[in-house]
């Protein structure tokens, strides 16, 4: 049976849920990764049970499921530096308070674990932020000890919200991901080193962020299969003209300027054939989840040609050699 197909929530923010959810059953999806704030009050689930019995409701009379929960900006709050940019993660009532951000971070971080439970939902999607982010590149001069505190304070800050994801049995899967602490494959090991390999934190592979930065999709799942906790599906596509370069030109998204875009499914540049051949070798049993983001296609043509794009490729490993059969006894 092949792995189920779900879609991000967050792209479709605008849209409330009850309105969204048959519109993406329409178009096969059986679930979707659920968006803190636009589409989910982790304190609401929490704390009030006809909330959560109505989210519960929604969800069973369009047929679909929660295959995660995503807190990507709650996350992102937790690990970075002040920066005025966070002001729009949080509520309104904490702008230009960097540390309260922060707090409320935390706190809802470790509410998302019990509304996750609760749920029956066992994957919770985040980022880390990053105190590292604005050194990526080593000058002025970055010491060794500089990078080692950066991955300390980042374990200080998320220990207790592990503890309180191992408390109710679910986990979280770090997007591997421009601006947080572990953004390409060697700052993935360093972050899983310095946390000493704790089964609390995995990964939510997504391929779109390695490639443009050179690093190989497929071979990633290979190193890392065992840290796999949740898969998106999403392409990017690479333009070498000899006039812009990787780090983006302070051009906004779709721009064609740009040296990488992202782009709906099957119009970049991922090999998505060895992304689920190795997602196979590793046994992924996960959804396959579409992220949708294409600043130059309209969201629902979109959403809707990248189920069919994902179904296409969802294959299965074979059972057996595909020569056994011309061998005798």
């Amino acid at each position: 049976m092949s792995r189920s197909i779900t879609i991000c929530s967050a792209q479709f923010g605008d849209i409330p849920l009850p309105e969204l959810l048959p519109i993406l059953h329409s178009m096969g999806y059986e679930g979707i990764e659920i968006a803190c704030q636009s589409h989910l009050d982790v304190y609401a689930v929490v704390n009030d049970s006809s909330y959560r019995d109505s989210v519960i409701e929604l969800f069973e009379k369009n047929h679909m499921y929660i295959g995660a929960v995503s807190a990507h900006l709650m996350g992102q709050c937790v690990g970075d530096r002040p920066d005025p940019r966070l002001d729009n993660f949080a509520p309104g009532r904490l702008a230009g308070k960097p540390e309260e951000i922060r707090a409320w971070a935390v706190d809802g971080m470790k509410t998302a674990a019990k509304a996750a439970q609760l749920l029956g939902v066992d994957i919770v999607t985040c980022f880390l932020g990053s105190p590292l982010w604005a050194w990526w590149y080593s000058f002025p001069q970055t010491t060794p000890a500089m990078i080692e505190e950066g991955y300390q304070k980042i374990k200080t800050l998320w220990t207790p919200i592990f503890d309180e994801y191992d408390k109710y049995g679910v986990r979280l899967a770090l997007e591997v991901h421009p601006t947080e602490i572990a953004f390409d494959y060697y700052s993935t090991k360093k972050l899983l080193e310095v946390l000493d390999y704790r089964p609390t934190l995995g990964l939510n592979f997504d391929p779109s962020h390695l490639l443009w930065q050179g690093v190989d999709p497929a071979g990633f799942i290979r190193d890392f299969s065992d840290r796999i906790y949740h898969a998106h599906m999403k392409d990017v596509k690479i333009v070498n003209d000899g006039r812009s370069g990787i780090l983006g030109s302070h051009l906004e998204f779709g721009d064609t300027r740009r040296k990488w875009n992202f782009v709906s499914l099957g119009h970049g540049n991922v090999d998505f054939d060895a992304v689920i051949r190795e997602l196979n070798a590793c046994h992924y049993e996960g959804p396959l989840c579409v992220e949708w983001e294409d600043s130059g296609m309209d969201r629902m043509f979109g959403a809707r040609e990248s189920y069919s794009f994902v179904r296409k490729i969802n294959f299965r490993a074979s059972a057996f050699a595909f020569d056994s059969a011309l061998k005798t006894d």
